[in-house]
């Protein structure tokens, strides 16, 4: 066993920046096939390039030990990888110490099978991705999704305790008139939501550009409809909040396309392969697997050290018809 409850220096980028924030993919395969996401016909990862949950365990604590406060699990679709709970486990026992807050990003599908166990391993909070309530909409998105599957999960993750938030794509033509319907019903279901900016990441089978729609236009229109007042709390993440007057939800953009949010950037990613990317529009890597296994938590620190002189000042996200993918790995490699 390696030892992982020592402490080190924070860690710190060549811009100042304080990482406090991890994200881990545990795995880049998913039960649904969302249309901005993932090509219909997708090529996963062989399971022997995949790390095991003991080795994202180690890498995760010894982040927690240089002052990461929060860790989000996410994939694909995390809950599609056998023994999870294990993991979740692992890292729960260090929420309220070491560790502010564990979180899973999740498409809901197997909620009601894992929501009571996730609470009960130190989960207190879910982002569940939700581009529709709509039947048929939401079979449209996802290519084969039950939207009622999803909805049943979420029900049962809010009976368990966990609070939730929707996270929900703004796609142009697609689902954007029903983009203050859902709020509406996260208001009433005690919800808060979170809507996002389309990225261009990994090909996929559609042109992101006919897709594409600015969340400004997005706050512009539901101004007209809910009374909302900015709310300067921070979630560790990219969004600028909004509270809907006379409810506990809030509203939060991540506008990476027409609002550049890298300047406070606090997060890294490490992939289910071991792999550590400082920022989500850049190629460039660490092997944290490899330098684990290789020479222990010493060859990890320096490891990470190396990959946060190279973190960028910011993405280089740009949409349009001559643009292709930003990279060329899809954000379920990455982790959402």
């Amino acid at each position: 066993m390696i030892e992982t409850s020592s402490t080190a220096a924070p860690l710190i980028d060549g811009f100042g920046r304080t990482i406090r924030y991890l994200r881990v993919s545990v795995t880049d395969r998913c039960d649904l096939r969302c249309r901005y996401c993932m090509a219909e016909q997708m090529t996963f990862l062989p399971r022997e390039k995949i790390a095991t949950l003991e080795e994202l365990a180690i890498i995760a604590e010894r982040f927690v030990a240089r002052g990461v406060r929060k860790v989000r699990l996410s994939g694909g679709e995390p809950l599609v990888r056998r023994d999870v709970l294990q993991l979740v486990q692992r890292l729960g026992r260090h929420v309220g110490g070491a560790l502010d807050e564990l979180t899973m990003t999740t498409n809901g599908t197997r909620l009601r099978d894992h929501a009571a166990a996730l609470r009960d391993a130190g989960l207190r909070r879910l982002n569940v991705s939700l581009d529709s309530r709509d039947p048929d909409r939401f079979r449209h998105i996802t290519r084969h999704g039950d939207v009622a599957q999803v909805l049943d999960g979420i029900a049962a993750a809010r009976d368990a305790g966990l609070a939730i938030k929707i996270n929900m794509v703004a796609l142009k033509g697609v689902n954007e008139d029903e983009i203050a319907a859902m709020l509406g019903w996260c208001v009433a279901e005690g919800h808060d939501l979170t809507l996002i900016e389309t990225m261009p990441l990994g090909a996929v089978d559609e042109d992101r550009t006919d897709r594409f729609l600015p969340l400004t236009v997005v706050k512009e229109r539901l101004d007209t409809q809910f009374a909302l007042e900015r709310d300067a709390a921070q979630t560790g993440g990219p969004a600028r909040y909004w509270r809907v007057d006379g409810s506990a939800t809030r509203l939060g953009l991540i506008s990476p396309l027409t609002q550049n949010f890298c300047d406070g950037c606090n997060r890294v990613r490490l992939t289910t392969e071991g792999r550590l990317y400082t920022c989500l529009g850049h190629d460039d890597h660490r092997d944290l697997r490899a330098a684990l296994r290789e020479g222990g938590v010493t060859a990890l620190d320096a490891a990470i050290e190396d990959a946060l002189t190279t973190k960028p000042r910011r993405h280089n996200f740009r949409i349009g018809r001559d643009e292709g993918p930003a990279v060329a790995r899809h954000m379920s490699v990455t982790g959402g």
